[in-house]
C-alpha cells in the first residue's frame, strides 16, 4: 500500500494550485504517478488540517490555505504585522545584507525598512523589490522565474538556482503556521525549497509570523526549528510554542511587550 507523507501531500497541494484551485482526483492520481486511493487518503489527511476540501470527484483549495490574493492578506492583521516590521526593520543595521520572501508580512518589512541605506536586498517578491529598489543606495536582487498571480513571487528552477549565489546577513522569512514539533511550516513546497536554501546561507535567521500562526497548521516542514535563530510575533506565543522554542535556542521577540 502507498503510504501518506508530507511529500506526496505538498506534491497535491501545488497541483491544485496549478489547476486554478481545483482539481479532479482522477486527475491528480495522473499527474503524481500514484492510485486514486492514495490520493483520496492524502487529501483526508489535508482536509483535517484545513489545507484542502472535498467536492464531488475533486478538491479544491481552502481559502486559508490560498491564502487568498496577496492585496486581501495584506489587509489581514495588518496591525499586528506593523508591530513585526518595526522590529525586524529595528533588528537590521544600514551596509546590511538580507533575504526577503514573498509573504505579506515581510512586505511589511519591507515598508519598514525604507529609510535603511546602503542595504544589498536578494528577494524572489515583486512587492519587496518595489519597495526597497532605487532607495538611499541599495542594491536588489530579483530572482527571475515563473511571476505567480496570486503573491507576485517569482517561482520555478532559475528563482532555484539564483539564491544559490549568495551568501547574507539575514534571512528574513514569514510562516504559514509555526509547529511546537517541527517550528516553521509552509503550504507550498516551492517557498519551502527557496526558504531552505537561503537558511543554509544567511548568517541570522529571523522568522516573522503574527500570532495567528500559533495555532494554524501546515503540510510543509521548512528546516529543522533549530536552525531557527530569532522569532518574533506581536504576542507571546502560546505555552506549548514558547517551551519548544526555548528548546531551538531561539530568542522570541514580542512587539507588544517592547
Amino acid at each position: 500500500m502507498e503510504s501518506i507523507n508530507n511529500h506526496t501531500q505538498s506534491e497535491i497541494l501545488n497541483a491544485v494550485r496549478k489547476a486554478g484551485g481545483t482539481c479532479r482526483i482522477v486527475s491528480l492520481a495522473k499527474q503524481l504517478g500514484v492510485s486514486e486511493e492514495t490520493i483520496r487518503r492524502n487529501v483526508k489527511s489535508l482536509a483535517r488540517e484545513g489545507g484542502l476540501e472535498k467536492v464531488h470527484g475533486g478538491v479544491r483549495l481552502q481559502v486559508s490555505a490560498e491564502e487568498s490574493n496577496f492585496q486581501s492578506r495584506m489587509l489581514e492583521c495588518s496591525d499586528a504585522k506593523r508591530k513585526i516590521a518595526g522590529v525586524v526593520s529595528r533588528m537590521i543595521e544600514d551596509d546590511s545584507s538580507l533575504f526577503l520572501d514573498v509573504g505579506s508580512t515581510t512586505a511589511f518589512i519591507a515598508e519598514a525598512l525604507k529609510n535603511h541605506k546602503r542595504l544589498t536586498v536578494i528577494t524572489n517578491s515583486v512587492a519587496v523589490a518595489f519597495k526597497l529598489a532605487t532607495r538611499n543606495e541599495n542594491r536588489v536582487f530579483m530572482a527571475g522565474g515563473e511571476l505567480r498571480a496570486h503573491d507576485g513571487g517569482a517561482f520555478g528552477a532559475a528563482a532555484g538556482a539564483f539564491f544559490e549565489n549568495f551568501e547574507t546577513d539575514y534571512a528574513i522569512l514569514s510562516a504559514a503556521a509555526i509547529s511546537a514539533r517541527k517550528g516553521m511550516m509552509l503550504f507550498d513546497l516551492e517557498e519551502a525549497e527557496i526558504s531552505r536554501t537561503v537558511m543554509q546561507r544567511s548568517k541570522c535567521k529571523i522568522v516573522a509570523a503574527d500570532s495567528r500562526k500559533f495555532t494554524r497548521s501546515a503540510p510543509i516542514n521548512v528546516c529543522d526549528p533549530s536552525l531557527i535563530d530569532i522569532l518574533v510575533s506581536e504576542k507571546k506565543p502560546v505555552a506549548e510554542i514558547y517551551r519548544a522554542a526555548a528548546n531551538w535556542r531561539a530568542q522570541v521577540v514580542v512587539a507588544d511587550e517592547l
